[in-house]
C-alpha cells in the first residue's frame, strides 16, 4: 500500500493506494504540538478501522507546507510503519517544469496540484486549490508551471469578518438563496459566498487573457471548492482527490529510484 500525504495549514489529508486505486483517504487538524507517537497511533488507528495494519504500507510520499511538522510526522511513519517517507522538493521528479523566479520557493502543494491536473487533464490548464489560501496557477501545454495568483482562503475570509468586527457573529460558509439578505448572518453569507465567486470568474478570465486562450481547462481542488465550482460555469472540472493523483504520479515517476 502507497500513502500519499498532504501537509497542510489547516489539515493534514492523507490517501491510500492499493494496486494503483484510491480506495480511502483521511484527515485530520493540523496541530504543531503533537509528537510522532501521538501522529503514529491515530493512523494505526484509522489504518485498523479500513481493515489494514501499519505492516500494510509498502511506502509513503509527503507533500507538506508546515515545515514545523515535518519532523513528528515522518518519524511516526518510520517508528510505526518501519518506512522511511519521500518528501517532494529538492531532486524529485515531478515532470513539470517551473518557470518562475526561485523556483525552490513554490510550494509543494501547488506543484503537486499541477502535476495532478496537467498529467489528468493536459494543458494548457489553470489550477485552482481553495485552500487555506486560494491559489490559481497555470500549467502551459508544454507542462511549464508559469506562475499564478494567490488570494486570502474563503474561510479566512469569513474568519476575519467576525474576529475584526465587533458585532458580526461566525458564521457557515453555504451559499444562501438571494443576495439580497434580510439578517447578519446570510447577509455575511451573501457577501463572503457571491463576492467569492466574482473573484473566481474574474481572475479565470483575467488569465485567460493574459495567456491568450480563452479555451484552457479550469481545473478546481480544495475542501471549500465544491461550494464556488457548483456556482460558476468557468471551472470545468472539480476534482477533490487532484492532490492524491499529483503526489501518486510524482511517487510512480520516482519509484525506480526510491526503490534502489
Amino acid at each position: 500500500m502507497l500513502v500519499v500525504v498532504d501537509i497542510g495549514n489547516t489539515n493534514i489529508t492523507m490517501g491510500f493506494y492499493k494496486d494503483d486505486k484510491l480506495i480511502d483517504n483521511y484527515r485530520l487538524t493540523t496541530k504543531f504540538q503533537r509528537t510522532s507517537d501521538e501522529y503514529g497511533v491515530m493512523i494505526a488507528s484509522y489504518m485498523n478501522a479500513i481493515g489494514y495494519k501499519m505492516a500494510d504500507i509498502e511506502d509513503v510520499i509527503i507533500s507538506s507546507v508546515v515545515p514545523k511538522i515535518n519532523y513528528s510526522f515522518s518519524s511516526s511513519i518510520i517508528k510505526y510503519a518501519h518506512v522511511t517517507p519521500t518528501f517532494v522538493g529538492p531532486g524529485v521528479k515531478t515532470g513539470i517544469s517551473v518557470k518562475i523566479e526561485h523556483p525552490s520557493s513554490l510550494g509543494a502543494d501547488r506543484l503537486v496540484d499541477a502535476v495532478g491536473a496537467y498529467y489528468t487533464y493536459g494543458g494548457p490548464c489553470i489550477v485552482i486549490d481553495f485552500g487555506t489560501a486560494t491559489t490559481y496557477d497555470v500549467v502551459s501545454e508544454k507542462g511549464e508551471f508559469l506562475g499564478g495568483a494567490t488570494s486570502a482562503g474563503i474561510g479566512i475570509t469569513a474568519g476575519v469578518l467576525s474576529s475584526m468586527a465587533a458585532q458580526l457573529p461566525e458564521i457557515e460558509i453555504f451559499k444562501p438563496d438571494r443576495i439580497i439578505a434580510k439578517n447578519t448572518v446570510k447577509s455575511m453569507q451573501a457577501g463572503v459566498v457571491f463576492g467569492y465567486i466574482g473573484q473566481t470568474e474574474y481572475i479565470i478570465k483575467q488569465i485567460k487573457e493574459e495567456y491568450g486562450d480563452p479555451h484552457m481547462k479550469v481545473i478546481s481542488t480544495g475542501g471549500l471548492g465544491k461550494i464556488i465550482a457548483h456556482e460558476t460555469d468557468l471551472i470545468d472540472i472539480y476534482d477533490p482527490d487532484l492532490t492524491f493523483k499529483g503526489l501518486k504520479i510524482i511517487y510512480d515517476k520516482n519509484k525506480p529510484q526510491l526503490k534502489k
